[in-house]
């Protein structure tokens, strides 16, 4: 029987999750379930151990406990896997959580306090620690931050222009998708050789998107600042907004803080800017010229954020695609890499469509390679780390 390590993934409205066999970090299974709140689904389970779980067992009704608890109750009974330890996708650290940490309560009412600054995702990931819990009671669990990885960058990349007391008490630029970057960092020596170690930009495109400048395998430099809704525009948020739009919603229109909240993180982006779907595939197969208009001011937002990137890290030795759009949607691609031709990008579009490991040219200054995202590999050798 295989010792194994569960991740999980918590979202508003699923449960992605992973067993890794606990020695090798071997991939044993991958899958999710999705819909919970309404009608639950457990589906897209890949691995040798997907045979683990009984999609007929989960209640369609279920809520995050009740879903994790499935999960549990099936490895619990599993004849091939014994569970010593679960790791935890948590968006947010805030200023003090750098590091990947063992769960006590202490710690839990340290990630508590932190749910103001990442209101859509942090409930979500503690309720799983919790369901983990009293559940499993005793088992080893450890929790792994988005926001880690960007605190290597340096203070001046991290501050806003605001009075320094506020500064001081932590509202400060974090960054996100940090589990990602992380990923991309720890196997892109394999993939891009010496250049890794350089210059370079990783772009996490998906339903939300961000930029990464890494130098020595570090984070430099990130689109993402105090919250997920800063930067790039995604799929239904706005990104880099004046703030002064903001405060004009508010003492103009006479929007409550929370009608304002909801244009900006649920009905702006690609869907805000199009009118049609915040999914860039429903927007790339749309004659519409609004869809066109939106996929086009997404790629402008990145290369005008690349562009910034580059600034702070003196040049570019390397450029990334990774995420759902990132690594499948090879239009978008061509489009910002063509903005970018400028910075020595030249893209090969028969590798690009089709999805090769690298897309430039083999003369191309600056080479660009498309990069699998794997947000859970990180937490599993976290887990191994820090969790037995």
């Amino acid at each position: 029987m295989d010792k194994a390590f569960l991740v999980l993934n918590a979202g508003s409205s699923s449960v992605k999750f992973a067993l890794f066999r606990a020695e090798s970090l071997e991939p044993l299974c991958r899958g999710g379930i999705e819909g919970i709140g309404g009608k639950a689904q457990f589906g897209g389970a890949k691995g040798r151990e997907a045979v683990l779980f009984d999609r007929e067992a989960l209640s369609e009704s279920s809520n995050h406990e009740v879903a994790t608890c499935w999960l549990l109750d099936a490895i619990r009974h599993s004849d091939h896997v014994a569970l010593a330890a679960a790791g935890h996708r948590v968006v947010h650290g805030g200023p003090d959580f750098a590091t990947p940490v063992a769960i006590d309560d202490a710690v839990l009412a340290a990630l508590d306090s932190l749910v103001p600054l990442a209101p859509a995702h942090q409930p979500h990931n503690l309720a799983a620690i919790r369901a983990v819990a009293k559940a499993w009671p005793g088992l080893p669990q450890v929790a792994c931050f988005d926001t880690a990885f960007h605190r290597t960058m340096p203070r001046l990349a991290q501050i806003f222009a605001i009075p320094h007391e506020l500064t001081d008490q932590g509202l400060v630029r974090y960054g996100f998708h940090g589990l990602s970057y992380q990923h991309i960092a720890d196997v892109l020596p394999d993939i891009a050789g010496e250049a890794a170690r350089g210059r370079v930009i990783v772009c996490h495109l998906g339903h939300g998107a961000s930029l990464c400048a890494m130098n020595e395998h570090r984070s430099v430099a990130t689109t993402m600042g105090f919250t997920a809704l800063d930067g790039l525009m995604m799929g239904m948020r706005c990104g880099t907004i004046d703030a002064g739009l903001v405060l004009y919603l508010i003492e103009q229109r006479g929007m409550t803080p929370a009608e304002v909240s909801e244009i900006l993180n649920r009905r702006s982006g690609l869907l805000g800017v199009s009118g049609i779907s915040n999914d860039a595939r429903t927007l790339l197969a749309s004659a519409d010229p609004r869809a066109a208009e939106a996929l086009d001011l997404f790629a402008y937002r990145v290369v005008r954020e690349a562009g910034s990137l580059m600034a702070s890290l003196g040049g570019l030795d390397a450029l990334v695609f990774t995420a759902g759009i990132g690594e499948r949607s090879a239009r978008i691609r061509s489009t910002i890499c063509r903005g970018l031709g400028w910075a020595g990008i030249a893209l090969d579009e028969t590798r690009n469509a089709a999805n090769a490991p690298c897309i430039s040219e083999d003369g191309s200054k600056v080479p660009v390679f498309v990069v699998p995202a794997d947000e859970e590999l990180p937490i599993a050798r976290a887990v191994a780390s820090v969790g037995r």
